[in-house]
């Protein structure tokens, strides 16, 4: 099962992921990593077309395995989201403007998520982990 944690850089999106992956004893791809190991910080929108379907080659092959991969990064449109193909969307809409103005103006809130997370707290992890496990998602 692929999972994208999606969100603004600063929402969250690490934080919810390290507390989740032990959980689900899931694969884990952090796209700062991914961007480090490919040496590509290109953030034009042709770079984030390219990071997303780079995140989904990591993931498909994850998932192909019988594995549960999260892949944390921001995914800031329609296009990128579309590109990743996620089985389930955790939404980080912790805040309302990152610290990159160029992500801030482009970012395209979701319509469709499985999970809309609205702050940090001790259990989000914990109840997101109880519905995939038991299949409530």
């Amino acid at each position: 099962m692929k999972i994208l944690v999606m969100g603004l850089p600063g929402s969250g999106k690490t934080y919810l992921t390290e507390r989740l992956v032990p959980l689900l004893g899931a694969a884990w791809y952090n796209a700062d990593k991914a961007r480090e190991m490919a040496n590509d910080w290109d953030f034009s929108d042709e770079g984030r077309s390219r990071q997303s379907h780079r995140m989904r080659t990591f993931a498909d092959f994850e998932k192909k395995h019988g594995r549960f991969v999260i892949c944390d990064f921001v995914c800031p449109t329609k296009e990128t989201r579309a590109n990743f193909d996620a089985d389930i969307t955790i939404w980080m809409d912790t805040i309302s403007e990152s610290r990159f103005a160029d992500t801030n103006k482009l970012f395209q809130k979701p319509v469709n998520v499985t999970y809309h997370i609205k702050e940090w707290n001790n259990k989000n992890h914990i109840n997101i982990a109880h519905d995939i496990t038991t299949g409530e998602s």
